[in-house]
């Protein structure tokens, strides 16, 4: 089936904040430019960054500085953040609060002086996140989607990107081939630039937060392309994903802010268990050290009868819980708890990838003509991301790849695509629908969320490592037979063939990568190497297609800025 052509200056994969942010700062800037937005559901109604609940990091305080913020995320990342990416982040992240309130009409909550209230965060070392109660992403999202509405863009919803286009020599990217789920056609978006913007997603684990849409498809097909991906290892699981077996409510995140006005965790025996990991902390340690430990109780025998253990806010003041986190109290009501009177069992939840496209300083990837921004690119948060620093990210990066972009297209002429790679993407993502029987997508699905949650998980080791790369080998190749049921239109089972594919691209560079590295590091923990080995892993694992699997190498981290001996002569002054 051949896919109708569209010619634009500038494709962006994606429809959450950082796409949203590249398309009001591009066409801000160039105002003539034919702007195409193709996201995978509804324009700012699906993706992560309208479910962030919890806030945005950014130094507005004079008692704050760039220096703390940048310094709290630099040891929150275990020093594998590229420190000039990590500054930029701190350094632009007040203007772009500014930019939401002047320019696109936010409103953050306020302190009784009229000043923006920021709240505490695990890992912080100042209160800085800046919030709307505990539903920070809807008011974001709504009013940039207000914005980009009232803009020159072309809006394609519903579509979903299955591979970039490169010139014949595949040198260059120059679009993509898109799908539009509602009526099963495809369209070969040709573009000057592309952007991806998709925001990642670690739903290949049986426990997940991100919104269900979300399978990596920006991540797999740059590898696809022979981008160069970072850092896939780094998947950070949040401590309090909500337990509620049977629901789509399980794994949902509790917002840190919970954790941040002392919410106690404790497990089977009544034990404050915090006390054991990190007991200068506590429950405001960092979500790497907090999961952890919420894991390890579990396995050891102190979980709760789900294999969780129990968040409890019950000491604080039940009226002030209630009015802080409206949002939290509605739905741990809906799953059957009262957040603010009793216990709720809680357990890690797959939340985020800190691995990605590497990108330089101004969100170009390894590949010319395609950029990254958000949760598709890496190196911002290291081993390990803080809190209110995601969605900091997707904005900040999104609006300087629309600046960039902006400034680097009109030399860029339209040159000719490769046809044949076209006819290639739309004939292997056409071909579950040909097979009349076949394996069944769900089942996979199933097999590598429970493969990924017990091999590739919270705790991780050599042997087990070995076995999933070779069972996601089979399951790739299983994944070639499957079959499809119905018609081309709006088929989510062909849907989920798609994402299974992206899923099992990126599950293997995470389990190929967590092999890779023989030392424990954030997010990253080896039960058969558990301490962070600065002389031999002070370094990313950067991996690029090969024609039999993943090319790795490890090159060291850039460390412009700081590096562990400053920060622990620091700390022992």
């Amino acid at each position: 089936m051949a896919g109708d052509v569209l010619a634009t200056d500038v494709l962006i994969v994606g429809g959450g904040g950082a796409a949203l942010c590249a398309a009001l700062h591009l066409t801000e800037r160039a105002p003539a430019l034919d702007v195409t937005i193709a996201v995978k559901g509804l324009l700012a109604k699906s993706g992560c960054t309208r479910m962030v609940q919890g806030g945005y990091n950014a130094v507005l305080n004079p008692a704050d500085s760039f220096e703390r913020h940048f310094a709290d995320t630099i040891a929150g990342g275990a020093f594998l953040n590229e420190q000039d990416l990590a500054w930029i982040l701190v350094t632009r992240a007040p203007a772009m609060i500014r930019e939401l309130e002047s320019r696109y009409g936010c409103f953050f909550d306020r302190a009784p002086d009229g000043s923006i209230h920021q709240k505490p965060f695990g890992g912080q070392s100042f209160d800085r996140t800046v919030h709307r109660g505990d539903l920070t992403g809807i008011e974001i999202m709504e009013r940039l989607r207000d914005a980009v509405l009232g803009r020159r863009v072309r809006v394609l919803e519903d579509h979903r990107a299955v591979g970039l286009l490169r010139d014949h020599g595949e040198a260059r990217v120059c679009g993509s081939v898109l799908l539009d789920m509602r009526r099963g056609r495809f369209l070969v978006a040709e573009a000057r630039a592309t952007l991806l913007a998709t925001g990642g997603g670690p739903t290949m684990y049986a426990v997940s937060s991100p919104s269900r849409e979300k399978s990596t498809d920006g991540i797999a097909m740059a590898y696809a392309a022979g981008a160069e991906v970072m850092d896939m290892e780094m998947v950070q699981f949040h401590p309090t994903g909500l337990v509620v077996e049977g629901s789509e409510l399980h794994g949902m995140v509790l917002e840190e802010g919970l954790r941040g006005v002392g919410g106690r965790l404790y497990n089977a025996l009544g034990e404050r268990f915090m006390e054991r990991y990190d007991p200068a902390r506590m429950e405001r340690a960092t979500r790497d050290v907090v999961s952890r430990a919420c894991y390890l109780e579990a396995r050891e025998g102190r979980g709760s009868p789900l294999g969780g253990v129990w968040l409890d806010l019950s000491h604080l003041d039940q009226d002030e819980i209630a009015q802080a986190f409206p949002g939290m109290v509605e739905r741990t009501r809906a799953a059957g708890y009262d957040l603010a009177r009793g216990r709720v069992e809680i357990s890690p939840t797959a939340h985020y990838l800190m691995g990605g496209v590497r990108i330089d300083a101004r969100c170009r990837t390894t590949l010319d003509g395609l950029y990254a921004a958000g949760e598709d690119a890496s190196g911002v948060q290291g081993a390990n991301r803080l809190g209110g620093n995601g969605v900091a990210e997707s904005l900040v990066f999104g609006a300087l790849a629309g600046d960039v972009i902006a400034e680097e297209v009109g030399a860029r002429p339209r040159i000719p695509r490769d046809e044949r790679e076209a006819e290639r993407h739309i004939a292997q993502a056409s071909a579950p629908l040909r097979r009349e029987r076949g394996a069944d997508a769900y089942d996979l699905l199933d097999r590598l969320r429970r493969l990924m949650w017990d091999k590739v998980g919270v705790v991780r080791d050599g042997r087990l490592l070995d076995e999933a790369i070779a069972e996601l080998a089979e399951l790739t190749t299983r994944a070639g037979t499957i079959g499809v049921h119905g018609s081309r239109e709006a088929n989510v089972e062909w849907a989920a063939a798609l994402n299974l594919h992206s899923l099992l691209v990126a599950s293997t560079l995470i389990a190929r990568a967590a092999a890779s590295r023989t030392e424990s590091r954030g997010a990253h923990y080896r039960a058969d190497f558990p301490a962070q080995d600065d002389r031999e892993w002070l370094a990313h694992v950067v991996m690029r297609s090969g024609g039999d699997g993943p090319r790795l190498a490890v090159r060291p981290v850039c460390l412009t800025r700081m590096n562990p001996a400053d920060a622990l002569a620091e700390a022992d002054r």
